[in-house]
């Protein structure tokens, strides 16, 4: 088999390229380029310090201790049930990965705006509206999923109903735009704005599918960015306007929380076929369960081509969920999906490090390696 120059697989979009020098069968490479022209060749180096960096989530800590609580306090009602509902996921339990990035991210970009490391209660806030918005959108995706188990337990629709379910998500949600408004900056309101119209939009996107190879994988990351990269991306804008007036350093921001969020996502994708489902906190072989066709997949359908057919179905027929379950453990799927995560990676790397020096930053870089090799 053809493999480019760091020995995965070549694909089949018919675009040169110095990287794979055949187009027989198109790379992660060519085709996260095609599709996303802002990742540089895969022979990007990292730019960082050499000291070595600091574990993430021990830098972030002191600022996330009090974010769950500070979160029951945004949710505070007076009637009990709703107030269970609210608080059911707000457990500390969660990775919080999204607020320990907006935490470093706000950090680093205080001391490269020659501000103390610090943050600013603005700051502060945003971290804690990420955390809210992504778990109304769970609440919410559970219920459209109609999925009975999250994080390891019961799903707030499995326990008390898909109704209660919808206006917990929406109660979290309005909380999460009052907790906004209060920040006080039309641009930052305008900014996180945007992530909600994207999970929308993301959503839809999932209901359907594309006829052809190419506009399908196009669609596959779209869809990805605006379920789950758009809330990082525009979280770590955020942060960046409150505190620096240069569109470049706004972009530096967005450009890493945009790419370490699609990473993630991929990473996400490929542990449902590689991570059992005690693991994981949900059932194994969910995404296909629900008729979704992820990276995985698409890449496995070149080269079982009987795939097509069954994600046009939306693996809706009789044997469809184990038979792609076995194309793709039979292909290099996996380990594409994991490359292209790779690539998303590098270039979080290289957007990051145009940021002055701090430990802050460097554990945002130390992340991309976590994100890549994390199990669950």
């Amino acid at each position: 088999m053809v493999t480019c120059c760091r020995g995965v697989g070549l694909c089949r979009l018919k675009v040169k390229t110095s990287c794979c020098p055949t187009h027989c069968h198109p790379c992660p490479v060519l085709l996260s380029q095609f599709l996303y022209p802002t990742l540089q060749s895969c022979c990007c180096r990292t730019i960082h310090s050499d000291a070595k960096p600091k574990d993430p989530f021990t830098l972030a800590q002191k600022d996330l201790t009090s974010l769950y609580d500070d979160i029951k306090k945004e949710l505070f009602v007076s009637k009990e049930e709703l107030k269970s509902l609210c608080d059911y996921y707000f457990d500390g339990k969660g990775k919080a990965i999204r607020p320990m990035i907006v935490v470093l991210m706000a950090r680093a970009l205080n001391i490269h705006s020659n501000r103390a490391g610090d943050l600013i209660p603005g700051q502060r806030s945003i971290a804690m509206i990420s955390e809210m918005i992504h778990t109304a959108s769970l609440v919410h995706d559970d219920v459209i999923d109609g999925s009975d188990k999250r994080r390891g337990k019961k799903t707030i629709n499995d326990v008390w109903g898909e109704r209660k379910a919808i206006l917990a998500g929406d109660f979290i949600l309005s909380a999460a735009s009052m907790a906004l408004a209060r920040i006080g900056n039309n641009t930052v309101v305008k900014v996180l704005s945007q992530v909600i119209e994207d999970l929308v939009r993301g959503e839809f996107m999932q209901l359907g599918s594309k006829e052809n190879e190419n506009e399908r994988f196009k669609h596959y990351l779209e869809k990805t960015f605006k379920k789950t990269a758009s809330l990082i991306a525009n979280s770590c804008k955020a942060v960046s306007i409150l505190v620096n007036s240069d569109p470049e350093v706004h972009e530096i921001a967005y450009q890493y929380g945009r790419n370490v969020g699609i990473a993630f996502q991929l990473v996400d994708d490929v542990l449902d076929f590689t991570s059992g489902a005690n693991h994981l906190g949900k059932p194994s072989a969910a995404d296909l369960k629900l008729g979704l066709a992820t990276g995985p997949v698409l890449f496995a359908c070149q080269q079982f081509p009987e795939l097509h057919a069954m994600i046009m179905r939306r693996f809706s027929s009789d044997g469809d969920v184990d038979r792609a379950w076995q194309y793709v453990l039979q292909s290099d799927g996996v380990q594409q999906t994991n490359y292209l995560a790779q690539r998303y990676c590098e270039e979080a790397i290289r957007q990051v490090s145009m940021l002055r020096p701090s430990p802050e930053r460097d554990a945002l870089i130390k992340l991309t390696e976590l994100v890549l090799t994390r199990d669950k």
